[in-house]
């Protein structure tokens, strides 16, 4: 329970303790908002959530064990009106598409925190949505795309770390067969010439 309305409570979540004190210093220049929580795992940051209820949770999705869009997902699935802007270092369309998915309602790269952090609180605690103009237009880029399947994900995230045809297959307990057939239709729908720029691709837009 907030006991001062005026003021927003904030749960701040990150594994890197540098990044934790840079947002408290932020947090602490603005009168109208105070850090009550920390955490540096997924697990802590529910733990965190629901002993506390901040009015809105910083959520890092680089996070050991669980993710932090996993995080998300049960902070908003227990709590709906959970406020949650993601603070990230990476710009890929899929990967923020599925944070807001989650339950986010904006998404910061660490890179602006210090210019846009206050900012971006009072909005999203005023009810709006806040995403980036280059990811949102990056995110449109992609609306109509097909999309990647959950075995096309596994089977490129084998050949991300350099496994064979036949290796996946053995892997995944397909034939090397079906395995070039993903392969095709991943390059296909991710318009990469190579399994090198598939992954490139994927990578860069957070698929993997």
């Amino acid at each position: 329970m907030n006991a001062n309305p005026a003021v927003i409570r904030i749960l701040a979540v990150d594994d890197h303790p540098l990044m934790l004190e840079g947002l408290a210093a932020v947090i602490g220049t603005e009168p109208s908002m105070q850090l009550v929580a920390e955490a540096s795992t997924g697990e802590e940051a529910i733990l965190q959530y629901r002993k506390y209820r901040p009015d809105v949770t910083l959520m890092d999705l680089e996070l050991p064990a669980m993710s932090g869009e996993e995080a998300i997902r049960i902070i908003h699935d227990e709590h709906p009106g959970a406020i949650i802007l993601v603070l990230t270092t990476f710009k890929g369309d899929a990967q923020a598409l599925r944070a807001l998915q989650a339950g986010a309602r904006g998404y910061l790269l660490k890179s602006s925190v210090r210019r846009d952090l206050i900012d971006t609180i009072h909005a999203l605690h005023e009810g709006k949505k806040v995403i980036p103009r280059e990811i949102a237009a990056e995110i449109a880029d992609h609306a109509i795309d097909e999309r990647l399947t959950s075995r096309e994900i596994t089977v490129l995230k084998y050949v991300a770390n350099g496994h064979s045809n036949k290796t996946v297959g053995d892997l995944l307990c397909i034939s090397e067969a079906t395995v070039k057939v993903h392969v095709k239709n991943i390059l296909g729908k991710l318009q990469a010439a190579s399994r090198t720029q598939a992954v490139q691709i994927a990578q860069r837009r957070g698929i993997i």
